[in-house]
């Protein structure tokens, strides 16, 4: 007699699979090491003072470099990529995230998300899964949460569509809510050392700043870095998940560029706090060229002593005219790639 037995692979969660309310535990705790730091650097321009030197993080009043802040993303985001968006068509936006905890060496992170919100598409094949995911550390420790929207595909087209939940989000992390790393204090900021003399009473609102720089993305690179991240998205590996038959360079790949690019022009906006709001706008495949502009929006004191917070914009782009964002239709220029909106910290 032939025995049925159950399917012991996963092959991803589709927009059916999802219920309003719903938990998930990611899997596969990550403790990361100098390891990260190294690979992280080695991948990306990344040379913030902060992140690259422990004297000059305890001379910041902090134990020690931390994992550069969009690592710590990275870690956290990768764990959710099997239960979120193992069959996304795109990753849509993200608001609302917060650091709440610098990450260092020796710590392990895990993931969990809550979906918070649900929309079938006018198609009846796809639908958007709204997530708030957080990252916690072996203490259970929120070390960071942000919320993410992804459209995924339905496994069922008959299957029937959810009630329609979009969550209402803000549209910026008021100052206030920031949350500054405990002892940080830039009173004896060393600016030759960080590399650049601009400090946060040099910007104002509404400057802008082309960062002049480029890097040509490669395959090689973008794959070691999503592997790195544990991110196992097909259509980061997998040339058949998409018509054209190319892989998509992972859009974090592109957040971590930028911000490295962004060095030239912000070499003093150390840590990242806040994300206010972001969006990928046109996909990005290998052998692009990535160049970024960035926008003052606001500006805002801590009370940590000597740290000013400032929100800036981070536009990476294929290379198009620095400042150009959007067309008269409203829509982002096909040049675009990202549209970043985050506060981080700054000397004043």
């Amino acid at each position: 007699m032939t025995q049925t037995r159950a399917a012991k692979t996963n092959p991803g969660r589709f927009f059916e699979d999802y219920s309003l309310g719903q938990v998930i535990t990611h899997a596969v705790p990550r403790t990361v090491s100098g390891g990260e730091r190294a690979l992280y650097h080695a991948l990306y321009p990344a040379r913030h003072a902060l992140y690259s030197s422990d004297e000059f993080a305890r001379r910041s009043g902090l134990p020690a470099a931390p994992l550069d802040d969009l690592a710590a993303f990275h870690v956290v985001f990768g764990k959710t990529v099997p239960d979120v968006s193992l069959n996304a068509v795109a990753n849509l936006g993200y608001a609302e995230g917060r650091w709440h905890l610098p990450v260092y060496e020796g710590d392990t992170l895990r993931s969990e998300s809550e979906v918070i919100g649900l929309k079938q598409n006018s198609n009846g094949k796809t639908g958007v899964v709204y997530v708030r995911t957080r990252g916690l550390n072996q203490r259970d420790d929120v070390v960071m949460d942000y919320v993410r929207w992804v459209m995924v595909r339905k496994r069922d087209q008959d299957a029937p569509a959810p009630e329609t939940v979009v969550p209402e989000l803000s549209k910026a992390i008021p100052a206030d809510q920031l949350v500054v790393p405990a002892g940080l204090d830039f009173s004896n900021y060393d600016f030759d050392l960080a590399g650049e003399a601009h400090r946060w009473g040099d910007y104002e609102v509404g400057e802008t700043i082309d960062h002049v720089d480029g890097v040509t993305v490669e395959e090689a690179e973008h794959m070691l870095a999503t592997r790195l991240w544990q991110n196992t998205a097909k259509v980061h590996f997998d040339t058949t998940a998409r018509p054209d038959g190319t892989r998509l360079i992972y859009g974090g790949h592109v957040i971590s560029m930028a911000r490295a690019l962004s060095f030239n022009g912000l070499a003093n906006a150390q840590m990242i706090v806040g994300l206010n709001g972001g969006a990928h706008a046109n996909p990005c495949l290998s052998g692009t060229t990535i160049r970024a502009w960035s926008e003052v929006l606001d500006k805002a004191d801590t009370e940590a002593p000597g740290v000013g917070a400032i929100r800036l914009r981070l536009v990476a782009t294929k290379g198009g005219a620095p400042f150009a964002l959007k067309g008269e239709d409203g829509k982002y220029l096909p040049d675009v790639l990202l549209d970043l909106d985050y506060w981080a910290l700054m000397p004043k």
